[in-house]
């Protein structure tokens, strides 16, 4: 009787262990067979920015080698609007399969938590950071009339005359760029925000503005066109395909770098051996030739990463940012 007692409780202990083995089991066999069958449909990256823009850009270029590598479409749709957020909410609201991928980049994913006092999604929390593609520097450019040709002379040019400098909206990158270019040489150029990077350089090309901060592939045909003049590069060292445009650090203003990465999320819930699979495949496919030339076309640098590297490079950047845009003031409330 007394060993009947002990044994019963001993053997629905083990039972009820047994129920959770058997799922936590089934679950992993589930997403392993997920991470094998994928993708098995068409596959969308959303781009949050306006077409024309280095996102865009980015997005198209690895798309492609990904759709030829999975026999699947994938599919580019831009959703732009209040900073990149439109977009981002609608992957952070996408069923967590991996058939939805974000194509983000450290202006709206690192910089807009400090920018809006309210978001429709958290920005870590939401996503699961997938791959990086590249880091992208950005480029200090003028109207080809501005008669300036380095950034010592731009800040002399900006004390003496109005000048006006556009971005894709308050708080973005471009917006940041200026203002820290404004506190690091005394000039007072005056901030235009526009709807997106695009419209910010059809004005610059036209004359209405005067200067614009800008990613490199936004506005790479048109340096080489000569209707704008790229002035420096805000990397650490210059861009492969334009070495004749110096630095910022090297125009007289040590300690300006910044050089902003881009990359792929997908939505909360996503498994594990799914982000897996995408980033060893986005990994495969920028080994491409064709691709890595259209890359340095554009001065971008190819830039790899695992998806935690990625979600630990995300936290920090969100706090390092979150310090720039208190020392600017900017605000897109």
């Amino acid at each position: 009787m007394h060993q009947s007692q002990i044994s019963k409780p001993v053997s629905l202990a083990q039972g009820i262990l047994s129920i959770f083995l058997s799922i936590y089991l089934m679950g992993a066999a589930q997403a392993q067979t997920t991470a094998l069958n994928f993708p098995n449909k068409p596959v969308r990256i959303i781009v949050p920015q306006t077409p024309g823009g280095a996102s865009d850009a980015l997005a198209r270029i690895v798309g492609q080698k990904l759709s030829e590598k999975w026999g699947q479409p994938v599919v580019i749709e831009n959703r732009p609007g209040a900073g990149g957020n439109i977009g981002m909410d609608a992957v952070a609201k996408a069923p967590g399969d991996g058939y939805t991928l974000l194509m983000s980049y450290v202006g709206s994913h690192a910089i807009n938590p400090s920018i809006y006092s309210k978001l429709p999604f958290d920005p870590e929390a939401d996503f699961v950071a997938v791959a990086t593609l590249a880091n992208v520097p950005f480029v200090a450019a003028v109207n080809s009339a501005v008669p300036v040709n380095n950034m010592k002379s731009l800040a002399a040019y900006a004390a003496q005359k109005p000048v006006a400098f556009g971005s894709a909206g308050n708080g973005s990158v471009n917006h940041l760029l200026g203002e820290m270019f404004n506190t690091a040489s005394g000039a007072k150029m005056q901030h235009v925000p526009y709807k997106g990077a695009a419209p910010a350089l059809t004005d610059l090309i036209s004359g209405q503005i005067q200067v614009v901060f800008t990613s490199l592939p936004s506005v790479a045909q048109h340096i080489r066109g000569g209707t704008v003049k790229g002035l420096s590069v805000t990397g650490s060292k210059r861009a492969a395909a334009f070495k004749d445009i110096p630095t910022v650090a090297e125009s007289g203003f040590p300690g300006f770098v910044i050089n902003p990465w881009f990359g792929l999320f997908a939505s909360k819930g996503t498994p594990a051996a799914v982000a897996k699979q995408i980033n060893g495949d986005v990994k495969k496919v920028m080994e491409d030739k064709d691709l890595l030339d259209k890359f340095a076309a554009l001065g971008a640098e190819p830039f790899e990463s695992t998806p935690q590297e990625f979600q630990a490079m995300l936290h920090a950047d969100i706090k390092t940012w979150a310090a720039v845009v208190k020392s600017s003031g900017a605000t897109a409330d």
